[in-house]
């Protein structure tokens, strides 16, 4: 709150500082700079709220920083509960689904009207929608835990049976939402003629036709993009950048062709429900894209770029075994919240109002 006309109660309602947005924290940080400069021509006594640059996190992050906050978002995630871990991957498989629908539908409307390379650029283009909301959605998706969880481990901050741990629940709620939304458009799709099946089996054969050596060298492909989209959404400062690396990264992993777990069984099971292609193709399909991916994100983005950041000359400084993970940066810094202020007079410097233990306070009354 910004200000008090009397000493705190219980009934005081402090307000959340996280409900809001970068402007009102902005508006509110000018407001106070504006009432300490009228203290201070009042009484000629500096103001005590430092100035705080709204360009200093526009500078480019060095690969130790960028390091050390995957570590710390690392280790956060594995000291996530079992169900929360769950329903965010579950969310994410859900949500990379959609990319599925439209390109199935840019497929079906656009097919016939377009030369075949055309065709794919433009797949291609709209391949990246269901990653953008998993990525700015903040769910767990497993290919880019390839990567984010494997540095607390090379850190010696995790264990082998955290990451297993980690991996394990995110694979599997992946799988369950991507098999869920493959029903989904299984059913709505051709019922809304939203798609043609042809248009389905079209995507799905992409994944399943190849040989084992293929899928195995396109999922190590896919596994060692997906792994890097994670270190550049990291090193990205704004969410329009964030966007912008999102599509370019999984854009080219859909012009490509290239095998992605998660996505293809949305694209392969939807195919199966359909009745074109069999389970046993989809059990090809998923072994091989899953153990590349793996692969790739790994061997090579987290081995090396954990050698590449911790033999630098800009080295990351590592978290010690027992520090907690340190809290999300936001791109303005805030105030302290700890405490409700309450401005004094002209030439009087703000103060924290203290506060009686609500215990205490219902004795008093």
């Amino acid at each position: 709150m910004e200000s008090y006309p009397g000493p705190a109660s219980d009934d005081t309602e402090v307000e959340d500082p996280s409900a809001l947005t970068d402007e009102e924290h902005r508006t509110r940080r000018a407001k106070r700079r504006a009432d300490s400069e009228n203290g201070e021509a009042a009484a000629g006594e500096p103001s005590e709220e430092p100035e705080i640059s709204e360009t200093a996190h526009d500078q480019a992050k060095d690969y130790g920083t960028i390091l050390e906050e995957e570590i710390f978002q690392g280790m956060h995630e594995m000291r996530r509960p079992a169900a929360g871990l769950l329903l965010s991957g579950l969310s994410a498989g859900l949500d990379v689904g959609l990319s599925v629908l439209v390109m199935a539908t840019v497929v079906s409307i656009m097919g016939g009207n377009l030369s075949q390379p055309a065709t794919r650029l433009l797949v291609a283009a709209t391949y990246p929608v269901g990653f953008i909301f998993v990525i700015l959605g903040r769910s767990e998706l497993f290919t880019e835990h390839t990567t984010l969880a494997v540095f607390p481990v090379l850190g010696r901050r995790a264990t082998l049976r955290s990451l297993g741990r980690l991996w394990a629940l995110t694979y599997t709620s992946n799988l369950v939402g991507a098999a869920a939304i493959a029903a989904m458009l299984a059913w709505i799709g051709p019922a809304l003629d939203a798609f043609m099946p042809a248009a389905v089996a079209t995507l799905a054969d992409v994944a399943v036709r190849p040989r084992w050596p293929v899928i195995l060298g396109s999922g190590i492909l896919a596994g060692w993009m997906m792994g890097l989209l994670s270190w550049l959404v990291s090193a990205a400062q704004e969410t329009v950048s964030r966007i912008i690396v999102v599509w370019l990264v999984t854009a080219a992993i859909g012009v490509a062709g290239l095998h992605h777990c998660i996505l293809g069984t949305v694209e392969v099971l939807t195919s199966v429900f359909l009745g074109v292609h069999s389970l046993q193709d989809y059990g090809h399909f998923l072994l091989w894209a899953s153990v590349g991916n793996a692969a790739g994100g790994v061997i090579f983005v987290a081995v090396i770029k954990y050698g590449h950041a911790v033999r630098g000359p800009q080295r990351a400084t590592l978290p010690s075994p027992g520090e907690s993970p340190r809290p999300q940066p936001t791109r303005f810094s805030a105030p302290s919240w700890d405490l409700p202020v309450r401005r004094g007079g002209p030439g009087r410097s703000p103060r924290a109002i203290p506060r009686k233990p609500r215990s205490e306070s219902r004795a008093d009354r």
